[in-house]
């Protein structure tokens, strides 16, 4: 049984319970999220948009790809292009799903669409109230050591960055 104890903008909080097979009882909170897009934005093949992002929960600033929560009843692929034009001003002529996954499944129920987006054609921002990031075009070779050296930490950016580079090297 869920049942919602907080309600905010963007995620709720529920506890849930539920009786395990050995007959136990197990009570866990659950944030409910309507889930996200993760863009990996490539200018060209040999680079890709980051951005360097301040995020207030855990007051640094880091290096991510282009992302946001999706507007039920919103489909993925809308957000995406939504998320790319207002994070980058990019719109991109080919987009290539690449992927879905739970960052936290242990305590979240969201779930990242990554897309792939390709032939960007240059435009204006359109930042929310609040936002503090700046795009960074920045070389594959570098991106992908950054990942591997631990300079970029962001759970969604290394999964993005890792994925897109193994599927390069096996030429798909």
């Amino acid at each position: 049984m869920r049942r919602v104890v907080y309600q905010g903008k963007k995620i709720h909080l529920a506890v849930e319970s539920t009786r395990l097979p050995d007959g136990s009882d197990l009570e866990r909170e659950v944030v409910l999220h309507p889930g996200a897009v993760v863009i990996l934005p490539l200018p060209d093949d040999d680079h890709v948009c980051l951005l360097r992002n301040y995020r207030f929960s855990v007051a640094e600033t880091l290096l991510e790809l282009p992302a946001g929560t999706l507007e039920p009843p919103e489909a993925p692929e809308a957000a995406a292009v939504r998320e790319l034009a207002e994070e980058t001003g990019y719109q991109a002529r080919s987009w290539a799903k690449l992927a879905e996954f739970y960052p936290s499944p242990g305590v979240m129920t969201e779930r990242m669409y990554l897309f792939a987006a390709r032939d960007l054609v240059p435009g204006d921002r359109q930042l929310q109230a609040g936002e503090q990031m700046e795009t960074q075009i920045v070389s594959w070779r570098d991106a992908v050591a950054w990942a591997l050296d631990g300079t970029i930490r962001d759970a969604k950016t290394l999964v993005g960055l890792l994925l897109w580079d193994r599927l390069r090297g096996s030429g798909r």
